[in-house]
């Protein structure tokens, strides 16, 4: 590690980056795109997922632990790539941690009332997003005119982790959970989920080329990348970011799923205990 004088040694911390499972993977994979000199540490909380189903009060209760944990491994910027942890703990975080937190929902919002013409929104995400009104309530803060069209498509997560993106069944599910949105005349759809980008292509395809489609995860990552430039924080664009993967289950499922979200190979996965502090096992995967 290089090492600099005064405050910018903090540019060379790694960015935190956690989700209920592989879907944070999509945000990870824009944040290396805008960042390629950054160093990444990614937790998804298998053991647990997902968490759309379950309480607040059990979110943020998780979203601490993981928060702590990345925090001990002296991260400089913490980003929750979970839509359900985003709209439930992200001002529990705020309050608790000293070092900058961004979610996946004020990003993709800012966007989506930045570029409808029409006033009309789409969100679509999971049960837990959905009923937060998380994205809504951001929306509106922006722009208060825009009328909001929602949509809850849980199916769109198993087929995202199954790689079922283009084929009959895909098609089929976008179009029974999508002719309703599409009727009420939004032109811009906010991917409200992590594992969304995935169906990116069918999406697209049943909402129509008059709609613009807003993936949180692209938003974020240029979120990210302007709070570390105002604080001064960016590591030099000639390094090469390396990246670490650490699980709460074993990492099988996680590696398979993981190397189609991310577009390539994950490095090593660890797989760690969030009651027990630290303790680590050996890793699972391929080196990229």
């Amino acid at each position: 590690m290089h090492c600099l004088q005064g405050e910018n040694q903090l540019a060379w911390k790694a960015i935190g980056i956690f989700d209920s499972g592989v879907g944070g993977l999509t945000v990870l994979k824009e944040i290396i795109k805008t960042l390629p000199q950054e160093d990444t540490i990614y937790l998804g909380d298998t053991a647990r997922v997902p968490y759309g189903s379950k309480s607040p009060e059990t979110v943020t209760r998780y979203s601490r632990q993981i928060t702590s944990f990345l925090v001990q491994r002296d991260i400089k910027m913490l980003v929750v790539a979970c839509n359900t942890a985003s709209a439930v703990s992200l001002a529990a975080l705020k309050k608790e941690f000293p070092i900058p937190i961004v979610g996946v929902i004020e990003p993709g919002a800012r966007r989506a009332a930045s570029v409808t013409r029409s006033g009309k929104v789409g969100v679509i995400g999971t049960a837990g997003t959905i009923k937060s009104s998380a994205y809504a309530k951001a929306i509106k803060r922006i722009n208060p005119e825009i009328e909001v069209v929602t949509r809850a498509c849980p199916l769109f997560v198993p087929l995202a982790e199954e790689g079922w993106v283009d084929n009959e069944v895909a098609r089929l599910t976008a179009q029974a959970y999508l002719q309703g949105v599409k009727e009420e005349g939004v032109d811009t759809l906010v991917l409200g989920c992590t594992h969304y980008p995935i169906l990116k292509g069918i999406i697209a395809e049943v909402m129509g080329g008059g709609v613009t489609l807003v993936d949180s995860a692209e938003e974020t990552a240029f979120t990210v990348a302007e709070i570390l430039r105002g604080k001064a924080l960016l590591r030099p664009s000639s390094e090469k970011g390396n990246h670490h993967f650490f699980v709460t289950d074993v990492p099988a499922g996680f590696i398979r799923v993981g190397n189609r979200f991310l577009g390539g190979r994950l490095g090593d996965v660890y797989q760690v205990s969030l009651d027990e502090e630290g303790k680590e096992e050996e890793p699972a995967g391929e080196e990229i």
